[in-house]
């Protein structure tokens, strides 16, 4: 088998679970992980099929390569230049990101190298991210003529407005420390030290009580896009059938008794 036919053999995304914890991994190296159609399709797949699991308690997104991603594939998209393969590709891009959001566990974007345009909205469409000292970040399509609008619409959610227009705007990159002081990502190590910040933060979650991780995710994301009575509203109603349940009957009487929790789920 060629290296081209090699190539093609391998999947564009990896999935790999251990105690609870899914992997994906993004895996087009050579193409700096640009997301394709295919990629699109295999990333659906697989946050459809974590959704319906509960046995996965949190999802990794992790890159294989030089860069975590460096947007779409352009070269796809200018062979088919048509409002049916172009819309409907940004439409299957912003339906994965929704997907990724409405998961009931968090995700946690690994961020090794490089992530620009699309690459920066997986980043910024993750519930948490944690980046390499050596990763650089950037909504650059306007360099090329092309806007960065699907980008645009989780970064300017992460990140101060005036900061957001400037990424949008200028298209330059900014480095990791300026990716975590704007809010872009929240950690930030040495490369050596990447796995292991992004395990602790794993742990921290994977100890909570799933059920409530889940309702706690789906109530903070709801209450963001509401007015200020009905984010409340919202709220009250959360944590008052949260306090009635058993996690909250685990866990405040085990404080109450001076004990560690012990959560059936």
């Amino acid at each position: 088998m060629n290296a081209q036919a090699t190539a093609q053999a391998e999947p564009v995304l990896l999935r790999s679970a251990r105690d609870g914890v899914v992997t994906l991994t993004l895996n087009r190296p050579k193409q700096f992980n640009a997301i394709s159609s295919d990629l699109l399709e295999a990333l659906q797949a697989a946050l459809d099929g974590i959704a319906r699991d509960e046995g996965i308690r949190v999802v990794v997104l992790a890159a294989n390569g030089p860069a975590f991603s460096g947007g779409h594939d352009l070269k796809e998209m200018m062979a088919n230049r048509t409002e049916a393969f172009v819309g409907g590709l940004f439409d299957r891009c912003s339906a994965a990101m929704l997907t990724m959001q409405q998961l009931p566990q968090p995700v946690i974007a690994r961020v090794h190298g490089m992530a620009t345009a699309a690459g920066c909205q997986l980043v910024a469409a993750c519930d948490l991210a944690v980046a390499s000292t050596e990763a650089r970040f950037a909504t650059s399509g306007i360099n090329l003529g092309l806007f960065c609008a699907t980008p645009g619409v989780p970064v300017s959610r992460n990140i101060a407005r005036k900061r957001a227009f400037e990424m949008l705007f200028t298209g330059e990159f900014i480095d990791a420390r300026t990716a975590l002081e704007w809010g872009l990502v929240n950690r930030v190590a040495a490369p050596d030290r990447l796995d292991a910040e992004v395990a602790q933060l794993v742990a921290m979650i994977v100890e909570k009580p799933r059920q409530v991780v889940a309702d706690g995710k789906r109530l903070f994301y709801e209450q963001l896009e509401s007015r200020l009575p009905s984010a409340y509203q919202m709220a009250s109603k959360a944590i008052t059938r949260n306090m009635l349940g058993p996690d909250a009957a685990e866990g405040v009487g085990a404080f109450i008794e001076k004990r560690k929790p012990s959560w059936k789920g």
